[in-house]
C-alpha cells in the first residue's frame, strides 16, 4: 500500500477525473470505459465543491481510492417548510482499501462541517443498510415497488387519455427537460420527504449528459392541466417481449411525478393502456400510493419489493423539530444522543396548530433516544410506539410515547422518490 491522502477535488480536472472514475467503479461499473464527453460534463456541471476523497501515491502513480461527496440540499419536512440538508453522495471505498476507517474519516469530517455551516441535517440514500446506522443516520423514508398485471386488472380497454380533465401526451427528451424542474419544484413543496434536485441530474436523466451506465432512454408522458402547466410526468422504459406470437412486454417506470392523486392516477391510467404492454412494474413508489385501490381488481398489482430509501441524520435538533407541522397541540420532553456529540441534548418541544418552537431545557426526559432514531420519526414514516417495543427508545415518562405518536402522526406518509 502507497502513502493516502485526503483531499477535495474541485477546481483539480485530473483529481476529478480520477475521481468520477472511481465512483463508476465503486458502484461496479467500468470507471476505465467513461467517454472524454462524459467526463466533461461532468467536471463543468456536477457539484464538486464539497467533493474529497483519499488518493494513494505509489511511485509516480496516483489513484483515487475512496470517495465522498456532499450535495447542497433543500428538504421538504411535514407541513412544506424546506430545510438545509447535507445530501452525501458519491460514496465509495475500493476493494483493496476496505477497513482502514477511510469512510469514517470522510463522513465524520463532512458531518462536522455540515454542523458549523448550520445545516439542519444530513440525507443520503443507503445503499447497503448496516453501514449507516453507525453514523447517526435513520431510515425515513420507504417505496414499494407493484407489478401491475394490466391483462388481470380490470380496467376498461377501451378507455382514452381524451377521458381526463387535463391533456396527456408523449414528449420528447428535450420537453421533458425543459418542464421537469418546475414541475419538480412544486411537487417538492407538496410532498414530504422530497428534496431538491440540481441542473446536472435533469441534463443526466433526459440524455443531454451521455451516462453510459444508465441504459435504454426512456418515453416521457406529461400531464398538463386546463391551463397548460405541466403537472405530472411519467419516464418509462419498454423491454419489449413476445410469447407465441402474443406480446408480452413490460414497462418500467423510472421517473415518476405528480402534483397531487387525481394527476397520479391518470398517468398511471396512460401506463396501463400501453399497447403491447401486459406489465407495469412501478419502481419506486409511494409507500401509500391509490394506486391499488383504482384497479377493479387490486390483487392485479403484487407486491415486488418494500424497502427504505431516504435516511437523515439530525444535526440541529431545535431547527428540525421547530420547522415541521404538528397533528396536534402538546410538548414533549426529548433526550437526544449522539456519540459525535452534534446534535446531543435535552430539548423541549411544544407544537400548536399555528406553528412550533424547539429549544433546549433542564426539564426531565420523557423520551430517551438517539439520533438514528430520531431520523426514524421525523417525517412521521415510523411510530415512536414501534420503536419503543423494538428496544430503539425508552419512554421515562408514562403515556410520553403515545403523546409522541400523537404529535408527529401525518396522514399521508413521506416519499423521496429520488436517488442523488
Amino acid at each position: 500500500m502507497g502513502e493516502l491522502e485526503m483531499r477535495g477535488v474541485s477546481g483539480d480536472r485530473e483529481a476529478t477525473d480520477a475521481w468520477v472514475r472511481a465512483v463508476v467503479a465503486g458502484f461496479l461499473d467500468r470507471g476505465a470505459d467513461l467517454s472524454r464527453e462524459e467526463l466533461d460534463a461532468r467536471y463543468a456541471r456536477q457539484e464538486l465543491s464539497r467533493a474529497r476523497g483519499f488518493f494513494e501515491k505509489d511511485g509516480d502513480r496516483e489513484r483515487c481510492v475512496a470517495t465522498f461527496n456532499s450535495l447542497p440540499q433543500r428538504l421538504t419536512t411535514v407541513g412544506g417548510a424546506q430545510l438545509v440538508a447535507a445530501g452525501v453522495s458519491g460514496v465509495t471505498v475500493t476493494v483493496t482499501h476496505r477497513r482502514r476507517g477511510l469512510l469514517s474519516r470522510l463522513m465524520e469530517r463532512e458531518l462536522r462541517e455540515a454542523r458549523e455551516r448550520g445545516d439542519a441535517l444530513a440525507s443520503l440514500i443507503a445503499a447497503e443498510y448496516r453501514i449507516y446506522g453507525r453514523y447517526g443516520f435513520g431510515p425515513a423514508t420507504s417505496f414499494v415497488n407493484w407489478r401491475v398485471n394490466t391483462r388481470r386488472a380490470g380496467l376498461d380497454e377501451r378507455w382514452s387519455p381524451a377521458e381526463v380533465d387535463g391533456t396527456l401526451a408523449l414528449v420528447e427528451d428535450a420537453e421533458a427537460r425543459e418542464v421537469l424542474p418546475g414541475l419538480h419544484r412544486r411537487f417538492r413543496a407538496v410532498t414530504a420527504g422530497a428534496v431538491s434536485r440540481d441542473d446536472f441530474h435533469w441534463d443526466r436523466v433526459t440524455g443531454r449528459v451521455p451516462v453510459a451506465s444508465e441504459g435504454t432512454r426512456p418515453l416521457w408522458a406529461v400531464y398538463r392541466d386546463g391551463a397548460g402547466v405541466v403537472r405530472g410526468l411519467a419516464g418509462f422504459a419498454v423491454e419489449k417481449d413476445w410469447d407465441r406470437g402474443m406480446p408480452d412486454a413490460t414497462a418500467r417506470v423510472r421517473t415518476f411525478y405528480a402534483e397531487d392523486d387525481a394527476v397520479e392516477r391518470a398517468l398511471w391510467r396512460l401506463l396501463f393502456s400501453l399497447d403491447w404492454v401486459s406489465v407495469v412494474d412501478t419502481g419506486r413508489a409511494r409507500p401509500d400510493s391509490t394506486l391499488p385501490l383504482m384497479l377493479p381488481d387490486a390483487r392485479a398489482a403484487t407486491v415486488a419489493e418494500v424497502a427504505d430509501f431516504l435516511w437523515l441524520r439530525p444535526l440541529d435538533v431545535p431547527a428540525m423539530l421547530a420547522a415541521r407541522s404538528y397533528a396536534a397541540e402538546g410538548e414533549l420532553v426529548l433526550e437526544v444522543r449522539d456519540p459525535m456529540g452534534l446534535a446531543n441534548g435535552r430539548f423541549l418541544l411544544t407544537a400548536g396548530t399555528d406553528g412550533a418552537s424547539c429549544a433546549p431545557t433542564t426539564r426531565s426526559a420523557e423520551l430517551t433516544l438517539d439520533v438514528g432514531a430520531l431520523g426514524r420519526l421525523y417525517l412521521g414514516d415510523d411510530s415512536a410506539a414501534r420503536l419503543l417495543a423494538g428496544g430503539l427508545l425508552s419512554e421515562e415518562t408514562n403515556g410520553a410515547t403515545a403523546r409522541a405518536d400523537l404529535l408527529l402522526h401525518t396522514g399521508r406518509r413521506p416519499w423521496c422518490p429520488d436517488i442523488f
